[in-house]
């Protein structure tokens, strides 16, 4: 059965994003080393979209055995529109000291890199000890910096769903879909 036109056509099925979070906890445990190290970071969760990536995430590392503090950075970089809007706006800063901490900012989707490198400049400029970045879609532009982490590489089309949306609209899916 397809989707009717005014559904997302499916491009990541819920099943595949669950083991992907759980692969990418790993992989960011084994490549940060903080259980080991006795670090307990700080995961910043650039809203809206990356809220329901973030959860799954903290609940994967908790599995992993790799604790973590979560804050919130809320940014504007699409407004009501397909298209990012510049430059980013801060909605809403974080809540928690970073300083000397080592902070893991996570992400929705890598697009144009704007909203990562805005979150980045911004954690460090408020004294993180080491900031490194995970997305679970990158769009894998050439001129855009890479993620230290990445879930999937994704298509160059419009994404909603697993908290992403479009105007407000598809957040809740479970699975991401292209909007055309």
């Amino acid at each position: 059965m397809s989707p009717s036109p005014s559904e997302p056509t499916p491009i990541f099925r819920a099943e595949d994003i669950a083991r992907r979070v759980e692969a990418l906890a790993r992989e960011i445990d084994g490549g940060e080393g903080w259980r080991a190290r006795g670090v307990r970071p700080v995961l910043v969760c650039l809203l809206r979209g990356a809220f329901v990536f973030t959860a799954d995430l903290v609940r994967a590392l908790e599995r992993a055995g790799a604790g973590a503090d979560v804050d919130f950075l809320h940014l504007s970089s699409y407004g009501v529109s397909r298209v990012p809007e510049r430059p980013v706006a801060l909605i809403a800063d974080l809540t928690s000291d970073i300083g000397g901490r080592e902070v893991l900012i996570l992400d929705d989707i890598l697009d144009t890199g704007a909203s990562l490198a805005f979150a980045r400049a911004h954690c460090a400029a408020r004294g993180a000890a080491r900031v490194r970045t995970a997305v679970l879609l990158d769009k894998q532009r050439q001129s855009v910096p890479r993620a230290d982490y990445c879930g999937f590489p994704c298509p160059d089309r419009f994404v909603v769903g697993y908290g992403m949306d479009l105007a407000g609209t598809w957040r809740g899916l479970a699975y991401i879909g292209a909007v055309d």
